[in-house]
């Protein structure tokens, strides 16, 4: 076996020899011709011929050489152009030992819409050539939504569901007028001048021109005190003073002028972490990890393909970035760095890896957050490993059930009757692989759901818009006891699937008690570390399950509340809470507006009349 793998990489060594000594990228792939990596280099033959070459390589280099069987290079003009291409074929291979950065499209974006009369600050995952402005992508949702009420606190930004100018006038304002944390539009003593102010206050918060904000709203206060507007002036001084209670509580990292990004590194014996510092006005205001576990981690040090995947899909770049350290084979990638990221942000962006004063204590601090990152990830990793190493040795499986699948039924009436599925894989919920399974025969029996739900997921027996299914589970666990788990299996024995399936059981409290085959029960109170995984799991599957039974409830009741009215049936009720996105949208229209939807002009009247019953036309 050793003297096969030497004669390959002989090959491949000798075919690396034959390369030009251009720039360009190459791809590596395994036996199945698929590839496995990407990389970039200024001159392919010195970097292609390194990986067969003998000498010390760490753990996940050497495991992407010893899969490699081919490679093909594609030359390129320069340096950028290679950066360029490498970004685009890891997003069109997904290779298995490339950092791999989510879909732009699955993260959150913060949106203006500016192009309203009354621009409004939305939460949104949908970035659309509408002309709006978006910021982002947010690491995650709550990262987002802090930031939008952040934004509501200090600027005044409203966040309600009225729709200006329509809304103008139609109630009074809510209490966040009082608090000074609203400039209400609604009221209708807010010009749209100066509503628009407002709206470009938020703008440059988003955008990182914090002491641009601070400059507006002390010349705002100071015009409508001159006017004697002092409801408004009060407001602007509260504005400023959270803002400045806001900085305070930011790390000040340097000069008020100072914006820029920081991306440093630090790598373990199996994962590694990258840590990027967002510094804005001279204060720290954002810091996002990516845990790169499994064979990804390989060419972490590269920082440079890192930060030009990480940019692509950034709405804006600030003026300069810092990298903490770079491989010293990827010196000269540094002005192909600059060159890419000043096409992408559309102004210059200088790129630099500091070696002294107050870039390299940034860049070290950034290194030492990724550090403790590091740490963390890896501690919960030794135990969760722990764990399933120990619930597989009391399930009598042969192999570490890594990946594990749950499963409960939830009811609410006839109507409302789903099985839901979650997955854990490596003690992380996989929440794209989440399944939910609605019942079609109204009958509430929860052993034929549980059979139903897993005969389905088993055979990929798409119904209701079921996507494709995900990998099959080392593990399947059923939330309930001998009956719950009997009709599992014989689910999955009529689909002709073989695999482990567990219930999980509960005790008189509904709490997690132990496990069971379907005959006899298997404890784990004496096994905190398999309690507190099976405990964790089956919580998640009924947070799930519910979460999606209320809010098919939730549908069913807008929907029966409007079957009341006369001349509205199901067809024409669903027709109006998807034309209107809900029933308070439904609850707003004008009597033109639901004609328009498409009941018909008796429907629409018998609407407009239920929810406006002084007779009152708004039109």
């Amino acid at each position: 076996m050793m003297m096969a793998d030497n004669r390959i990489r002989e090959k491949l060594l000798a075919k690396a020899n034959e390369l030009a000594l251009l720039p360009g990228v190459y791809l590596m792939k395994d036996g199945e011709g698929k590839v496995i990596y990407v990389g970039k280099s200024r001159k392919l033959r010195n970097r292609v011929s390194q990986y067969f070459q003998n000498g010390e390589k760490n753990i996940k280099t050497a495991k992407m050489v010893a899969a490699v069987r081919d490679f093909e290079t594609i030359c390129v003009t320069n340096e950028a152009e290679a950066l360029t291409l490498e970004n685009e074929l890891i997003k069109l291979h997904m290779p298995r030992f490339n950092i791999k950065l989510k879909d732009a499209k699955a993260y959150p974006y913060i949106k203006i819409t500016v192009g309203d009369e009354y621009p409004r600050i939305v939460y949104t995952r949908k970035r659309e050539t509408d002309g709006a402005r978006y910021f982002g992508p947010f690491p995650d949702q709550t990262a987002a939504k802090s930031l939008i009420a952040t934004v509501c606190r200090v600027i005044g930004m409203p966040d309600c569901k009225l729709v200006f100018p329509r809304d103008i006038g139609s109630k009074r304002p809510c209490i966040y007028r009082e608090m000074h944390r609203c400039v209400a539009p609604c009221a209708g003593d807010l010009s749209p001048a100066e509503y628009r102010k407002t709206v470009e206050d938020a703008i440059s918060f988003l955008s990182g021109n914090t002491a641009q904000v601070r400059r507006s709203l002390s010349e705002r206060m100071k015009t409508a005190a001159e006017e004697e507007r002092y409801e408004a002036a009060a407001h602007y001084r509260d504005s400023i003073k959270a803002f400045d209670a806001l900085r305070q509580r930011q790390k000040i990292l340097g000069s008020p002028e100072k914006d820029l990004d920081v991306i440093a590194s630090e790598t373990g014996e199996f994962s590694a972490v990258i840590t990027v510092f967002s510094v804005r006005g001279g204060a720290l205001l954002s810091k996002e990890d990516f845990v790169l576990n499994g064979d990804e981690a390989v060419g972490f040090e590269d920082l440079t393909s890192f930060a030009s995947g990480y940019y692509s899909s950034r709405e804006s770049l600030p003026p300069l970035l810092l990298l903490e350290s770079i491989h010293p084979d990827n010196e000269d990638d540094v002005s192909a760095l600059e060159t890419y990221l000043t096409r992408v942000a559309g102004h210059k962006v200088g790129v630099s890896v500091p070696v002294r004063g107050e870039k390299r204590a940034l860049c070290l601090m950034a290194k030492k957050n990724a550090a403790e990152k590091l740490r963390v990830s890896e501690k919960r990793e030794e135990n969760v490993l722990f764990s399933l190493v120990r619930l597989g040795a009391l399930l009598g499986l042969e192999t570490v059930p890594r990946r594990l699948e749950a499963y409960d039924v939830s009811n609410y009436g006839s109507e409302q009757i789903r099985a839901a599925m979650i997955v854990s894989e490596d003690g992380v919920f996989r929440k794209k692989d989440y399944r939910v399974f609605r019942m079609e025969d109204g009958k509430q029996d929860d052993f034929a759901s549980m059979h139903e739900a897993v005969y389905r997921r088993l055979t990929h027996n798409a119904r209701e818009g079921e996507e494709k299914m995900p990998p099959l589970p080392d593990v399947m666990l059923i939330d309930g006891g001998e009956q719950h788990v009997a009709e599992a299996k014989a689910a999955a024995a009529e689909a002709g699937v073989s695999l482990p399936i567990f219930g999980m059981v509960k005790d008189d409290r509904h709490r997690t008690r132990a496990l069971t085959d379907g005959v006899s029960e298997i404890g784990i109170a004496r096994e905190p570390e398999v309690y507190r995984l099976i405990y964790g799991i089956q919580e998640e599957v009924h947070r799930f399950t519910f979460s999606r039974t209320e809010a098919g409830k939730r549908k069913t009741l807008r929907r029966s509340s409007l079957e009341k009215i006369g001349g509205v049936g199901k067809v024409k009720a669903k027709r109006l809470l998807e034309y209107f996105g809900g029933l308070e949208g439904v609850r707003r229209a004008e009597r033109a507006e639901l004609e328009n939807s498409g009941i018909g002009v008796s429907a629409a009247t018998a609407v407009y009349a239920h929810f406006h019953p002084d007779g009152k036309n708004r039109e």
